[in-house]
């Protein structure tokens, strides 16, 4: 399943059964490599928050279990970034830009490999986010993220969407080769890149965004 450079893709974060976000987003390339996709500042998105409306990380990850949830209308308001999701692998990296649309830094976002689907009218990547990410400077220099998150959520294995933490440091150092070394994606592969101004911004979520997640073996 390939998609066409200039479609809008959705990639949502799966938490077992439950959507916890969804991004439309442009595809800029798809090719042996992996999709690349585009994430503009000020898109429409879906979050999932508790029915008093705090997010996950507003509070401890116990009180969080023992709610219940609704997903809400909201705005990316983080930097306009490029999604690289490398194939058949349980990362994706993201390319951070400042103010000034210059490259920032590079983001691994740690995630159990992207599942595409495909409806005709819309299409997708459902992703389970582990949590534990690294965040790589332009000089490679590099650092955990969320290693307490990761830890507070482990604690209660019934509940996480994390089963094996094992698996999810391996893929981090995996990837932290891939960084010291200077290798693809952290080769200075697209970090000039410039978004054409003509793009739109997404201004509501597409329709049918909520389908359910595609089933994992």
């Amino acid at each position: 399943m390939m998609f066409a450079p200039g479609r809008t893709v959705l990639y949502r974060n799966v938490d077992g059964p439950r959507l916890a976000s969804v991004r439309p987003c442009r595809v800029i390339s798809d090719d042996e490599r992996g999709l690349l996709l585009w994430l503009a500042r000020g898109s429409a998105v879906v979050v999932e928050v508790a029915i008093d409306g705090r997010g996950i990380r507003d509070m401890p990850f116990e009180e969080w279990i023992g709610l219940s949830y609704r997903v809400v209308p909201a705005t990316w308001q983080g930097p306009s970034l490029l999604k690289f999701i490398p194939r058949d692998a349980d990362h994706s990296v993201w390319f951070f830009r400042d103010d000034e649309d210059r490259f920032k830094n590079w983001y691994v976002n740690l995630e159990e490999r992207a599942l595409r689907w495909d409806d005709g009218h819309l299409a997708g990547v459902d992703v389970i986010d582990q949590d534990l990410d690294i965040v790589v400077r332009p000089d490679r220099t590099w650092e955990w993220k969320d290693e307490d998150e990761f830890a507070e959520r482990l604690a209660f294995p019934a509940h996480y969407w994390v089963h094996d933490e094992a698996a999810v440091r391996a893929e981090g150092l995996r990837v932290i080769k891939l960084i010291e070394a200077g290798e693809f994606p952290f080769d200075g592969s697209w970090t000039d890149f410039r978004a054409d101004p003509s793009w739109p911004v997404p201004a509501v979520v597409p329709e049918g965004w909520d389908r359910p997640p595609v089933p994992r073996a």
